[in-house]
């Protein structure tokens, strides 16, 4: 896919504007057949073939050789759009600490300015998964006359108090390790972010999952390890995947602005003026976002249908189970 980049003017929702902003996104190299738009998950970048293999890339359920597929990098992220990586121009340095708090709301902005960068007029398919489905969600409500289709994955149109705890916790250890206050350069808070990433690792799982995959193999083992190390590996790979903690402590802090019926007469009211047909998938162990939430708020979209798949993987299902979303998608 090609990596693209453009720069505009975003008003935030929490008052000014974040000026000149870099938006960097991947699109299809031509444009052709259906507007496949997928918006990422937290930690993911714009370019769906690294981090979706299964499902995007040519030959698999999602083409881009036959398919005019677009993703963005959302605000905040560590991979390219404007971010506390990114250099502020008052000081010549990165924002770090200093860069402006931006909500879900701020990241569909940026995805309209692409949207009218591009010259797309109907989206065909717009897929979210996670916080990438917070992303697809406000944007069928903000522009649902834009929406051809809409899957959305392992999400919800609030975040709730759950969640809300878990990302506190990740925050929390950002804010114990010292070298992240001290916001000397983008490696502060290496550590805190090593143990933030553990700490979320733990609700993307399962029970089945860690059982199924970090088990002890030695049934006489003195003390356990192997998800110990699991944990300490998936830390360490984040950071060395170069992510830094502003852009994760920025992150988290826009997961909490998620509320789709903020100013529109709550979020019942919101979802039905979504448009278009929309699919919701829900994972049987997803500790996150369980399917006995997902439909709830399903049925206040007018045209959905609500589908529960099985998976030993809770959360990260949406990354896993890979033939299971593909026979939803090419229904």
């Amino acid at each position: 896919m090609l990596k693209q980049e453009i720069r505009v003017n975003i008003p935030l929702e929490t008052g000014g504007v974040l000026k000149d902003a870099h938006l960097v996104f991947h699109t299809s190299e031509k444009r052709q057949g259906r507007v496949i738009w997928i918006c990422h998950a937290l930690t993911a970048n714009s370019n769906p073939e690294d981090w979706w293999p299964e499902m995007v890339g040519p030959g698999r359920t999602i083409d881009p050789d036959k398919d005019f597929v677009v993703c963005v990098n959302m605000l905040g992220s560590a991979y390219g759009s404007e971010s506390p990586a990114r250099e502020n121009p008052a000081t010549g340095k990165p924002w770090m600490l200093d860069f402006p708090r931006i909500t879900i709301r701020d990241s569909v902005s940026a995805f309209i300015a692409v949207r009218k960068y591009l010259g797309v007029e109907k989206i065909d398919l717009l897929i979210g998964a996670s916080n990438g489905g917070f992303n697809a969600i406000e944007w069928a409500v903000t522009e649902p006359e834009r929406m051809g289709r809409c899957l959305f994955l392992c999400t919800a149109p609030r975040i709730s108090p759950y969640l809300s705890a878990t990302v506190e916790a990740q925050r929390m250890a950002l804010e114990a390790d010292p070298s992240f206050r001290a916001a000397k350069d983008l490696h502060g808070g290496a550590d805190g972010l090593r143990c933030a990433r553990a700490q979320a690792l733990i609700s993307y799982r399962s029970f089945k999952g860690f059982q199924r995959t970090q088990a002890e193999e030695d049934p006489d083992t003195l003390f356990a390890g192997r998800a110990a190390s699991y944990e300490r590996y998936q830390g360490e790979k984040l950071v060395r995947r170069g992510f830094d903690a502003y852009c994760y402590y920025t992150q988290c802090n826009a997961l909490d602005s998620h509320n789709a019926g903020r100013g529109r007469g709550g979020v019942e009211k919101a979802l039905g003026t979504i448009q278009a047909p929309c699919t919701i998938v829900a994972v049987d162990t997803d500790q996150i976002f369980p399917p006995e939430e997902g439909k709830v708020w399903s049925a206040w979209i007018p045209n959905t249908e609500f589908i529960e798949i099985s998976s030993d993987f809770g959360h990260d299902g949406f990354l896993l189970e890979t033939a299971k979303l593909s026979a939803i998608i090419m229904r």
